[in-house]
């Protein structure tokens, strides 16, 4: 764990300096979770580049952080140096003494840090006898990412090729699987680097959506409220909950240890919880959102045309004088040549995404259309940043293509009502997703209520005009107007190309787009609440109300699992053993037959598989119906096996329980005494594995 903490406080360091070409105005938190998630991008695609020539080594590591950490020679501009040193200070000065307030705001971010390691200490759980996972969703997500990663570490995977399908380029988006690579190279296990991964990247989500929704609300209190909003999502299941506790046997405590179930997915919702069906399942969103909100956070300032000045301890008053003033205004005020800078720096920043999480590029393709149309006013910004953008994402995407087995045309057709599978669209949304549709249009009418923020804004400024006091920044209030609606628009495309078409073989993974949609309603649900919580009472106790029935079904889902009160078993002793065994005798490249199922033994191996899980095939689009026929022919022995094993260039066959437990639905069996003529290279219990070529 200690190694994992080095390597990614170097790679925050690199990215937090990137982060002073685009972001002029901002707190030290915010640079330290955009420096981890940027750094993060950085560092995977000069660690990959590398490895792909130099191979997977320490040597290639350390020479990749070495190169990564090149941006902070960036503060020997003194402008940014003297920048650095008042946000440090302004963030040192949050923490001194002790008051009500730095309580909170210590408070609100140690609970979500706990519940990040508590959460994602159950992704992957390492015992004497066997893997096991705490979350119900990964069963099937676990192994995956770790066959990708040990097909890095053990496997010599360069240039990657799929290791679920052997022989076809290796086109999900593995940068977050890469990087979890890189740390179990220089010692950390497995579940230590995930773990520490997932947890800073959460944390820097939470910062950076915080941020996002103060920048367009203009509320603390909306930014505050928002990350709740996004972890803890979940729609009406707290009914099924109580309908569970009331007609059940046990006591509130008893059921709340014992959870039978989910209660944002299951065959009566689809939606679920973002921690439970996304981040811990999905690591690459988890890495790619955080990093596209940071790039819809610099669209958000371009388009709306919202600055900000910063107040120094040692800042001299402006001159009163009105032309003075104006004077002073020219100078502060970015040359164009450094607001196209800028907008070509987070070009370059989004354009990693295509092997870091693809569809939130086509996300940013969306966004970006949209604003562009409604301010072609600032078309060289838009411009710098199309350039940007291709220069990293076009190449990306031509290796990605090229060579693919994956079939474009199955990603793209007409579907009605996403996964709603014929129930009434409208009853189908509201239970999966419960008040956000009718909070969004309450916040979204609050938008041209300007004067309902008066006090608020005024309350914000009284806290930076005192003599003395060391705020975080001077804002320039602009009333909220039909630019926000304007901004959202896209969002809301989003959402209703979604429910008419799917972006995938499998259709719930538009939800891959819809989480864009739900994030871009965020921050007009969190205005609403935070706008009824400044009112009198009543509403205050109306928008609590709304929170806890927003959040309470995912609050229940992620307790499930942070409990641990599952243990779902993925790998046995046996399976752990003789993969530990493959490691040391079969050399790294080796191709292994085995049984398409999620937890074959190979996948701890890092060799690559004729092919693996079915679902995971034909969810990236690509057809293996011959190549499992072909499979099904070898294990049962029959004529054509001996020309099959050699067609295929098979160099292992593994039989075990899964293989069995395969061929069994089928009412088949696996003919082992056609194996018998090959030698057995290793065994453990019913696991053993022969040598065919």
């Amino acid at each position: 764990m200690f190694i994992s903490l080095i390597i990614i406080s170097i790679i925050t360091v690199g990215g937090l300096s990137l982060t002073y070409l685009f972001a002029k105005d901002e707190t030290f938190l915010w640079r330290l979770a955009a420096g981890n998630i940027v750094g993060s991008a950085v560092f995977g695609l000069i660690y990959f580049l590398l490895a792909s020539f130099l191979g997977l080594s320490v040597v290639t590591v350390l020479i990749a952080l070495l190169i990564s950490l090149i941006p902070v020679l960036l503060f020997k501009d003194k402008n940014r140096k003297r920048l650095l040193k008042e946000e440090w200070q302004r963030a040192k000065d949050k923490t001194q003494g002790v008051s009500a307030k730095r309580f909170w705001r210590l408070a609100y971010y140690l609970f979500f840090v706990i519940l990040f390691l508590a959460f994602f200490d159950k992704a992957m759980i390492v015992g004497a006898d066997g893997i096991f996972t705490g979350a119900s969703q990964n069963l099937g997500d676990l192994p995956y990412h770790l066959g990708a990663i040990f097909s890095f570490t053990d496997g010599n995977n360069f240039p990657p090729q799929n290791p679920s399908f052997a022989d076809a380029k290796f086109t999900y988006p593995f940068i977050a699987d890469f990087l979890t690579a890189c740390l179990v190279k220089l010692g950390a296990s497995v579940q230590s680097a995930m773990l520490m991964q997932n947890t800073v990247w959460a944390f820097s989500l939470l910062v950076i959506l915080e941020r996002f929704v103060f920048k367009v609300t203009n509320s603390r209190l909306a930014g505050k409220i928002a990350p709740f909003i996004l972890f803890f999502s979940g729609g009406l299941g707290l009914l099924w909950f109580f309908k569970d506790y009331w007609y059940g046997t046990q006591g509130l405590w008893e059921i709340l240890w014992n959870l039978p179930r989910d209660y944002t997915i299951s065959d009566k919702f689809r939606w679920g919880n973002s921690l439970i069906t996304l981040f811990i399942t999905q690591r690459s969103l988890l890495l790619g959102l955080p990093l596209t909100i940071v790039v819809l956070g610099y669209l958000w300032s371009v388009f709306g045309n919202r600055e900000s000045k910063r107040v120094s301890d040692g800042e001299k008053k402006r001159k009163s004088d009105e032309g003075k003033k104006e004077k002073s205004k020219k100078e502060v005020s970015p040359s164009l040549i450094h607001t196209l800078a800028s907008s070509l720096s987070i070009g370059l920043i989004a354009g990693m995404l295509p092997l870091i999480h693809a569809h939130s590029l086509a996300v940013l393709f969306i966004v970006s259309a949209f604003l562009f149309f409604f301010s072609l006013k600032n078309w060289k910004n838009w411009v710098a940043f199309a350039i940007g953008v291709s220069i990293i994402a076009v190449p990306e995407l031509l290796w990605t293509l090229s060579g693919s087995a994956t079939r474009t045309s199955e990603f793209i057709a007409w579907h009605f009502g996403w996964h709603s599978q014929g129930e009434n669209l409208i009853w189908f949304w509201f239970k999966n997703t419960g008040l956000l549709i009718p909070l969004l249009i309450a916040g979204l009418l609050l938008i041209f209520l300007p004067q309902s923020r008066e006090e608020a804004k005024e309350e914000e400024n009284k806290k930076v005009k005192g003599k003395g006091k060391k705020e975080e920044e001077n804002i320039i209030h602009y009333p909220l107007s039909i630019i926000h609606l304007i901004f959202f628009l896209p969002f809301l495309f989003l959402f209703v190309i979604s429910n008419i078409a799917k972006f995938a073989p499998w259709e719930w993974d538009n939800i891959k787009v819809l989480i864009y949609w739900f994030v871009g309603s965020i921050p007009f649900v969190a205005l609403f609440l935070a706008w009824m919580w400044e009112k009198d009472k009543i509403f205050k106790a109306v928008s609590v109300a709304c929170l806890i029935i927003l959040t309470l079904a995912g609050a229940l889902d992620v307790w499930r699992t942070t409990s641990g009160q599952m243990r779902n078993g993925i790998y046995d002793a046996d399976a752990v053993k003789i993969a530990e065994e493959l490691k040391e005798e079969v050399k790294p490249n080796a191709l292994f037959l085995n049984a398409p199922t999620y937890n074959s033994a190979v996948v701890l191996t890092g060799r690559p598989s004729l092919m693996r899980y079915i679902g995971h095939l034909s969810s990236h689009g690509i057809d293996y119906v011959e190549r499992e026929n072909d499979l099904k022919r070898i294990y049962l022995g029959e004529a054509s096996a001996d020309i099959l094993l050699k067609k295929y260039g098979i160099d292992y066959v593994l039989i075990s329980p899964k293989e069995r437990e395969y061929f069994g639905q089928f009412s088949q069996q696996v003919n082992e005494q056609y194996f018998q003529k090959y030698p057995i290279v290793a065994i453990a219990g019913q696991y053993k594995v022969y040598k065919v070529k």
